[in-house]
């Protein structure tokens, strides 16, 4: 995943994107990056590794390097980014949000078309900023081009542009999966992925970017460049599990939607006699905890954190070399309330349930300090198919997914034919998917959310809705 903020402004635009960035850090930890437009130097650009290390303190003396009044910066799981770009359409800074799954066949086309050559990284690996812009390069204005490189790509691709004018050009993906939203205060305007991000530096709102409006920004205003299409499939899980609890897409805040879907869930299992006489409903920390938090408002079981989430020293994801390291890293920040576990039935929220891994790591360290029985729920359907448009769920392969390999545990791949069913708790191989999962993750009972439950607490007609990883529906 990752993100970004840009703010064009009458004034040093520096400090409002350091922290309009920074408040992006949860959507990403490996790349961050600004770049800055002022009238005496031109376009200035630093990037930074952010593993295991927060976004400001590696920028920390971007104020005495960078100056200008137009700035973008981002956040980024992928690429180096913003990357500083000369061309035909003038030099510019430009970052992404997305992921590009035809890379190689478009690297071909450009190769083909004009023997064009691109920066290579470790492995042959062409950074997909760079091939974006090269697309966008391919026609004779930014509008044109931006609409021509999110028509050939394959994923999705929501840009922010920098010029050396000072000028900022955003773009929402053609289908509207990421949000865009434009601020406004006494001084200029900004473009932010997290809508909190520019309330908390006093910006109010202007407009939500429709599905593939590109939009220019200056000091003075706002001007569209190319119109809002009519198909939109935001994704769903900005809400349940990535969207920042106090962010609004498309008027549904996502702390609100996180305590109706739990909501759902508890009225789910109140109607069918599930997971009777719980001691306590609790959150897998942390974007769990919300859905948890309706649940038990619903449920009226006490909600408790039986284990809280050891972060002073481990607020990021630390990722060592080895998955011994790992598994000890992971263990070593949860830290139990043994009087909250000993002897209790637990119900836990989790926002999804992907591969299993660490859930199972979980459920063990709660067995291991003496729970009696731990059940859990997951905030969304079970996940079919790895996202091919914007990779937040880190499976690189459909088989990752603890669902589909349990199906093929179950019936083989021709199991893969009855993945509605599956999905659905109430047939028999909806059943049998939970039972083996319950096995495999020593769970006293499993349960998901629906899908018609997920879009009900969103409150977005479906068809507005990317649901893919869930249905297979594009």
């Amino acid at each position: 995943m990752g993100g970004f903020f840009g703010a064009a402004s009458k004034r040093e635009s520096i400090d409002d994107v350091f922290f309009g960035t920074d408040y992006h850090s949860h959507l990403g930890t490996r790349i961050g990056g600004m770049a800055a437009y002022s009238t005496d130097i031109g376009l200035q650009r630093t990037i930074h590794h952010i593993v295991n290390s927060p976004f400001r303190t590696k920028f920390e003396r971007v104020f005495e390097e960078m100056h200008g009044t137009s700035a973008i910066g981002c956040i980024s799981d992928s690429d180096p980014q913003p990357l500083l770009i000369r061309s035909r359409l003038g030099t510019y800074a430009i970052c992404m949000v997305g992921v590009i799954n035809n890379s190689g066949e478009l690297l071909d086309r450009c190769f083909a078309k004009s023997g064009e050559h691109f920066d290579a990284m470790t492995g042959g690996h062409v950074n997909s900023v760079e091939l974006t812009a090269a697309l966008i390069n391919q026609k004779t204005n930014f509008a044109d081009g931006i609409r021509f490189a999110q028509e050939q790509i394959e994923g999705t691709a929501s840009i922010l542009i920098l010029r050396d004018d000072g000028s900022i050009i955003a773009a929402r993906d053609k289908v509207g999966r990421l949000p865009i939203i434009v601020g406004k205060n006494d001084f200029g305007y900004c473009v932010s992925f997290e809508s909190f991000a520019f309330l908390k530096l006093g910006y109010e709102k202007v407009t939500e970017l429709g599905p593939g409006e590109i939009v220019r920004v200056t000091a003075e205003g706002i001007e569209t460049i190319a119109p809002a299409g009519d198909k939109m499939r935001i994704c769903a899980f900005l809400w349940s599990y990535y969207g920042y609890p106090t962010s609004n897409s498309e008027g549904v805040n996502v702390e609100t939607m996180r305590y109706r879907n739990g909501e759902i869930m508890a009225k789910h299992d109140e109607e069918f006699g599930n997971a009777a006489n719980i001691d306590s409903v609790s959150g897998v920390p942390d974007s769990g905890t919300p859905h948890a938090i309706g649940y038990a408002n619903e449920s009226r079981v006490p909600f408790a954190r039986p284990f809280i989430k050891y972060t002073p020293t481990w607020p990021r994801s630390f990722m060592p070399p080895t998955q011994v390291e790992r598994d000890k890293v992971a263990k070593m920040k949860l830290v139990p309330v043994h009087e909250l576990i000993q002897d209790k039935k637990l119900l836990f929220v989790d926002d999804s349930i992907v591969r299993g891994t660490q859930l199972r790591e979980t459920v063990e360290f709660l067995y291991e300090n003496g729970a009696k029985e731990v059940h859990m729920r997951s905030a969304c359907p079970p996940i079919m198919f790895g996202c091919k448009y914007l990779n937040f769920s880190r499976a690189t392969s459909d088989m990752e997914l603890i669902a589909r390999r349990v199906i093929v545990e179950l019936e083989g791949e021709e199991g893969f034919k009855h993945i509605a069913e599956y999905s659905d708790g109430s047939t028999e191989r909806g059943k049998k998917l939970r039972q083996a999962i319950c096995e495999k993750l020593h769970l006293s009972s499993l349960e998901f959310q629906t899908l018609d439950g997920i879009v009900e607490s969103i409150g977005l007609d479906k068809c507005k809705l990317c649901t893919y990883c869930w249905d297979g529906k594009e």
